[in-house]
């Protein structure tokens, strides 16, 4: 997922998302989670950000006009979390979030 981004502008960060328990789809009940993190460290209880779901994407609005938050310039690792029943999977996207 490398993407790039204006700091000025306002859209939805999309990462495509399924869930499977015995070949069968799990839709979660649970809001999807976002961390956008400029080091590559894992994020702490305070960095995660509620998106949604949009059919198989996981999306969260990002930018100065409404978003979930506004990201400075730079290199972001994005990462993303769900509840799925007992689970609670933790993934870094493949690629970076470069915000300019």
């Amino acid at each position: 997922m490398a993407m790039n981004l204006s700091a000025l502008s306002t859209e939805y960060i999309r990462v495509t998302a399924t869930t499977r328990a015995a070949g069968s789809v799990i839709t979660p009940a649970a809001p999807p989670r976002f961390a956008f993190l400029a080091t590559a460290s894992s994020p702490g209880e305070e960095d995660w950000l509620l998106g949604e779901w949009a059919d198989r994407w996981a999306r969260i609005l990002i930018g100065p006009d409404g978003g979930a938050t506004t990201l400075e310039p730079g290199e972001y690792q994005v990462w993303l979390s769900w509840s799925a029943g007992a689970e609670t999977p933790v993934y870094r996207c493949p690629g970076s979030l470069r915000v300019y």
